[in-house]
């Protein structure tokens, strides 16, 4: 109960948007149920890394996993993101970064996900990042990312990122 699972509603249309995954390597950031990372590969993904600490979460991701099947598919860290790199930079490129964190720490979490990524990503990687619609997401240009679309649904909000190298003031949508 601790964890706030992105809700039925965004996750279709954050997918619908995404479009089929087939074959891309997916990593799930602040993974809690694992729902996001899980829908990947049900959309054609072909691996999915799931970075969460919560032991709840983590027995809860391990069971999905293994309830559906798709265990062979996936890599669990037990590590905080910012502590990931080394680790994912043995699973990398990734062509799609999911982060949906606790919304108190959105902008924070998104900062950090945004450096632990960098050189991880296939040209062209889309960076998807959740947030409350009241505190949209906002990355300089030393991320390396920029920001192509914002949805809302509800308090839900995902702001979609692009990697392109880095881009120029006049490149990136505002905030």
């Amino acid at each position: 109960m601790t964890t706030r699972p992105t809700t039925d509603r965004a996750r279709e249309a954050i997918f619908n948007i995404l479009g089929p995954l087939d074959g891309e390597n997916v990593v799930d950031c602040f993974a809690g149920t694992g729902a996001l990372g899980i829908e990947s590969l049900s959309r054609g993904a072909r691996h999915a890394t799931f970075v969460e600490t919560d032991r709840n979460a983590l027995r809860a991701i391990q069971k999905n996993l293994e309830k559906l099947g798709v265990t062979a598919q996936a890599t669990v860290l037990d590590v905080p993101v910012e502590k990931a790199r080394a680790r994912l930079e043995r699973l990398a490129p990734f062509d799609v970064v999911l982060a949906d964190p606790p919304w108190k720490i959105a902008q924070d979490a998104a900062e950090r996900v945004s450096k632990v990524i960098r050189g991880l990503l296939a040209p062209g990687a889309r960076v998807l990042l959740g947030h409350p619609t009241a505190a949209p997401i906002a990355l300089g240009p030393e991320s390396g990312l920029t920001l192509v679309d914002r949805r809302k649904w509800g308090g839900s909000g995902m702001s979609f990122f692009e990697e392109t190298g880095e881009p120029k003031d006049s490149e990136r949508l505002e905030a």
